[in-house]
């Protein structure tokens, strides 16, 4: 069975180019689409390399298969999903093409040539170039409508970015369908205008040069450098370093050759690389420090002078990005810290402060000829304000009467959209504009990707926290956005796309109604007691007035969660709908709420009918006594008094939480060995 996603149908997926990335393009084609039936056909002119894409990939599933990733079955798919190739007639009939060959723009435009006269009219064409212009790669082509730059990141099947360049001929609708497949099928696809390089090349590169000529200027060693490179930058592994785990030596001096051309004087292959190509050839390594060493520089002026001049070339590098109009800044933060593992430019500069962060990019400008200092930054700092970064995509969708429905979408997906306190904020100012905006009827929320819908709250701030005082300001701060929403006086639905835990079935709770994604897997659930705390954004109040006093109390008390046929038959959601069909339903509810064809139920208010009954007993587990000692409290507290009492009474309790043993203890464990660990709770 095909893979049917918002009007196109997906049945086969060519991939050409058995080499160094094709292969874990397919590899992830084939993990997240196998289940629907989904062949992946992966075709390349030499049959070394197809031997060798077929050996490599079969390594990767039998490593998940035996961690425990991949389960037996879902393996055994997953091999029958590929297929690979030198013949190019397999192609025949594909519904999508992804090109990964060799960067070289004739052989592109003559292996788009041969797959046109292969596939038919509506086949996407997609290439997989790291700097090509789409205009160029597809200039031979006859329709060029369907077809675009698809730019995946090492290691593809994990890395989730991939930038999406449409040419000047793309067809609008084709790229926004693009945007939307990706996100369904996990990954962070962000849109890039079309220049040499896209957005994110330049500065993986443009940070190798720096670090270069700070190795030719004397200021290191090439493993020196390295490693400070990760600690002024906040990298994953430094940059020489990621040459030598991507082979990217040789792309990276010709890409930067042709930058120096076609973006700017600076650029240009530093003298060490082409040292390296020479001597070594393509497969030439840097020597770097092994795994668990550190190459420090001992010599704290010379450090001083590495980490100053990598952050002031950074930042002029990412920052023109913003410049040229290439992406905005929120797309260019999401990006770079996700595909590149980096702190994003203007969280960087945030930290340094602006006029530092200035200061040091003109400092670099002044000593190396050619570099540009970004009207971003210089005028940023002008403001004496730092960057805002927004963790919201605001999208308002047209009815067919003429009204608006403003869909906001969390967007954090490096951390399942989880809410920290800038996120609460946004939403606040977010939903004044929607109460505010006469043309706006009502507004859906939702999360990016098809995981969550929002996670939970910011685990990290709570273990920030430097009194109980502290953690009811951050709860009070959650209580408010609900109540925000459900005093809004315009409907708003929560489009459960993924999981909403935690925060986010709390804010879910003060909308209008919720819908959830039909989908396997748990859908919602409040599992805050496995962290040693309770659910204080509004859930001990709001869940027992939704589903009733001792089934929100036996979930509450365990965390247990919910799945999508479990969260319907409670009465959490009221509808489910198909994934790519979540949004529609949603803003279609909306219409009809503002319209005055539905009115939902609205959440009691005054006490509840079961205020008096006892809890019934509940195996809490290995979970705290303490904790759920002043859940019930919270619970059944609330329960006798009217909603607005009751969440200062919740905020009561929990601020009590925070003053136990045991908050700690489930905080420390959920962050230091992830969430499903079981914290050694001393009930105290």
């Amino acid at each position: 069975m095909p893979f049917a996603f918002a009007g196109r149908s997906i049945a086969r997926i060519g991939v050409i180019g058995s080499g160094q990335i094709g292969p874990d393009i397919a590899l992830h084609f084939a993990k997240v689409l196998a289940p629907h039936g989904v062949q992946v056909v992966v075709v390349d002119v030499r049959q070394e390399a197809v031997d060798a894409g077929r050996s490599r990939t079969e390594a990767k599933i039998a490593r998940g298969e035996q961690s425990g990733a991949f389960a037996p079955a879902e393996a055994s798919a997953m091999r029958g999903a590929l297929l690979f190739t030198t013949d190019y007639e397999a192609l025949r009939g594909v519904d999508l093409v992804v090109e990964a060959a060799t960067e070289d723009v004739g052989l592109k435009g003559r292996i788009f040539a041969q797959v046109e006269g292969l596939v038919g009219a509506d086949t996407i064409l997609l290439s997989n170039s790291s700097h090509l212009e789409p205009e160029r790669v597809f200039a031979p082509l006859a329709t060029q409508g369907r077809c675009a730059v698809a730019h995946y990141f090492f290691p593809a099947e994990r890395n989730p970015v991939v930038e999406l360049v449409p040419g000047e001929a793309s067809d609008p609708a084709m790229i926004a369908w693009l945007h939307r497949f990706y996100e369904a099928i996990g990954k962070v696809p962000v849109a890039v205008a079309s220049r040499y390089g896209y957005a994110v090349d330049p500065i993986f590169e443009g940070i190798f040069q720096a670090a270069a000529l700070a190795v030719e200027a004397g200021l290191g060693s090439i493993a020196e450098v390295d490693d400070a490179a990760r600690e002024a930058l906040g990298l994953a592994v430094g940059p020489f370093t990621a040459m030598n785990l991507t082979g990217g030596n040789p792309i990276t001096a010709h890409g930067l050759s042709e930058m120096h051309e076609r973006i700017g004087p600076w650029y240009q292959p530093p003298r060490l690389l082409l040292d390296l190509l020479a001597s070594a050839g393509p497969t030439g390594r840097w020597p770097v420090s092994g795994r668990g060493e550190r190459a420090e520089i001992a010599d704290a002026g010379r450090k001083a002078a590495v980490l100053a001049t990598l952050r002031g070339a950074y930042l002029g590098i990412a920052l023109e990005i913003v410049d040229a109009g290439l992406c905005g800044l929120d797309e260019l933060e999401l990006a770079v810290t996700m595909a590149l593992d980096i702190r994003g430019p203007a969280a960087l500069a945030n930290a340094l402060g602006l006029a530092e962060a200035l200061r040091l990019c003109e400092a670099y400008a002044a000593s190396h000829p050619g570099f540009v200092v970004p009207r971003t930054l210089s005028q940023q700092a002008a403001t004496g304000q730092p960057f805002e970064i927004s963790n919201l995509v605001q999208e308002d969708l047209l009815l067919p009467n003429g009204g608006v429905v403003r869909l906001l979408r969390v967007r954090r997906p490096k951390v399942l959209n989880a809410l920290d306190a800038t996120t609460y904020r946004q939403l606040a100012a977010a939903l004044h504009d929607v109460a505010a905006a006469p043309h706006v009827i009502g507004a859906v929320l939702s999360g990016f990707g098809p995981k969550a819908f929002i996670s939970g709250a910011d685990i990290h701030a709570l273990r920030a926290l430097r009194s109980p005082a502290e953690g009811r300001a951050i709860a009070a701060l959650a209580q408010r956005v609900a109540a925000q929403i459900e005093g809004l006086g315009k409907p708003v639905i929560a489009a459960l796309n993924g999981v909403a835990f935690g925060g986010g079935l709390e804010l879910a709770l003060g909308c209008t109604a919720r819908i959830g994604a039909a989908a396997p897997g748990p859908l919602c659930g409040l599992p805050e007691v496995n962290l040693g705390i309770l659910p204080a954004g509004g859930g001990t109040q709001r869940l027992p007035r939704l589903i009733g006093l001792q089934r929100a109390a036996a979930l509450i008390r365990t965390g247990r969660a919910l799945s999508a046929a479990d969260a319907l038959a409670a009465g959490v959601v009221s509808h489910l709908a198909p994934p790519d069909q979540l949004v529609a339903t949603a803003v279609a509810l909306v219409a009809q709420i503002a319209a005055g064809r539905m009115n939902p139920p609205a959440l009691p208010r005054e006490p509840i009918a079961e205020a008096d009954a006892a809890l019934e007993p509940t195996d809490i587990g290995h979970r705290s006594r303490a904790v759920d000692a002043l859940v019930c409290e919270s619970l059944l507290g609330g329960a006798q008094r009217t909603l607005g009492a009751g969440l200062e009474h919740e905020l009561d309790c929990f601020e009590r939480i925070c003053a136990l043993q045991d908050m700690r203890i489930g905080i420390e464990a959920f962050v230091e060995q992830g969430p499903r660990a079981r914290a050694a709770f001393v009930h105290a």
